[in-house]
């Protein structure tokens, strides 16, 4: 006889799920054949939908439950291929309310009893979890989707500030930006230099090109300038058609000197850039050198934010603009003028010829006035010279007819140069 034999088959069942009986997950016990011996109590309060399962087929119940048919066959081929299987997420639902399950199951053996030889098993409530988990899920999800509609915002206002520069001198631009413009209707004196060019018979240029051809050679000559200034430490007020309006000594100011000597330096890197670019402009029809007439004064002026509520203007008012605009239209074409104020300033290192006194239009008096002619010191006449941008030798000529990216200008003559080379070669 058999050992188990001597038993009673039912009170070992019993014994041997004893460890499950009160155990807080549903747990059952089933036969070789999937066919559901005993069950805890938690089993009947999880699924009572299920009633009496005593005998039942696991699979069936399983299908029962609403449990897929893909993971009715995950167990069944683990239990048959691997002898256990674990089933992490199932999801059951039973009068409306959706819970979430862990699935484990396993082959039990035991040489004494082959009635112990079956499939032993636990439903584990993981919902809370589950729940808890879904929840830091949405959430990340959230704060991704956030973020990246952050960033789409962000992109937009970078776009749209990128192109609010183009319409602000960067100087106004970076205070705004930076909260030192707080927007409001505010000025104050300060003392600057002004400067004003315009362009001679631009009106007859203007009638002479075509729309297109005009827009190219305005837009490259107000290009070229406004980069000089920008360099110069210049703000750039505003373009009038070919006149171009710039002061030096806010927002930022090194000192009226400085700020007077940048000024003319300006002028003067204006005055010879123009010049290089004459055979690029005449390619574009223009039909006689261009050339520019250029002012600048010093002295106290208001400068801030003027206009209304709806719309504002960083701007300079005073006489010394006034004058420096007179003195702009006094000038010879390719002369920069300037008043004694600014001479006052920079004789020391400026060479200037007094063209003797004016008396301009809206002034009661007359004001003394110089034409500039060069730096004094040699270091400053070999800054402006190593500032030119065409170069001639013996063979050949250089002219960056667009100074905006000096990189990519060089990286044109390396090409050119292959060129040239590969032609050599042949």
């Amino acid at each position: 006889m058999k050992v188990e034999d001597f038993f009673n088959q039912s009170n070992i069942v019993e014994l041997s799920f004893f460890n499950f009986r009160n155990a807080i997950t549903a747990a059952y016990y089933a036969n070789q054949d999937f066919e559901i011996l005993k069950v805890n109590e938690n089993f009947l309060r999880f699924f009572p939908v299920l009633g009496n399962v005593s005998n039942a087929y696991f699979p069936d119940v399983l299908e029962q439950l609403g449990v897929p048919g893909a993971q009715i066959d995950t167990w069944i081929s683990g239990i048959r291929e691997q002898g256990s299987v674990r089933i992490p997420e199932i999801h059951i639902t039973d009068n409306g309310n959706s819970r979430v399950f862990a699935l484990m199951s396993t082959r039990t053996e035991d040489d004494s009893f082959s009635y112990l030889n079956g499939i032993q098993g636990q439903f584990v409530d993981r919902t809370d979890e589950w729940n808890l988990r879904h929840e830091r899920e949405v959430l990340l999800e959230q704060k991704i989707r956030d973020r990246e509609i952050i960033e789409e915002k962000s992109a937009q206002l970078q776009h749209l500030a990128n192109r609010l520069a183009k319409y602000l001198s960067p100087q106004i631009y970076d205070s705004i930006f930076s909260g030192k413009q707080d927007g409001s209707i505010a000025t104050k004196r300060k003392n600057l230099t002004i400067f004003f060019s315009d362009i001679e018979q631009f009106t007859d240029l203007s009638e002479a090109l075509e729309p297109e051809r005009l827009t190219m050679v305005i837009n490259s000559y107000l290009s070229e300038m406004s980069l000089i200034a920008l360099q110069c430490g210049g703000t750039i007020d505003k373009f009038i058609g070919d006149a171009v309006m710039v002061f030096f000594g806010d927002p930022d100011s090194d000192g009226e000197e400085e700020d007077a000597l940048k000024a003319v330096e300006m002028a003067m890197r204006m005055q010879q850039r123009v010049g290089e670019l004459q055979s690029h402009w005449k390619k574009l029809g223009v039909p006689k050198p261009m050339r520019v007439r250029m002012g600048i004064t010093s002295g106290y002026c208001t400068v801030g934010n003027f206009g209304s509520d709806q719309r504002l203007d960083y701007t300079v008012l005073g006489r010394p603009v006034n004058l420096a605009a007179r003195l702009e239209g006094l000038a010879d074409p390719g002369s920069v003028l300037i008043s004694d104020s600014t001479f006052s300033l920079i004789s020391e290192h400026v060479a200037c010829d007094s063209v003797g006194e004016v008396n301009p239009k809206g002034f009661s008096r007359p004001v003394e006035v110089f034409k500039v002619l060069e730096f004094r010191s040699a270091a400053h006449r070999d800054r402006l010279q190593r500032r030119r941008l065409s170069r001639s030798g013996d063979h050949v000529e250089v002219n960056v007819i667009d100074s905006s990216d000096i990189r990519a200008a060089i990286e044109e003559l390396r090409r050119i140069q292959l060129e040239f080379e590969q032609q050599l070669g042949e």
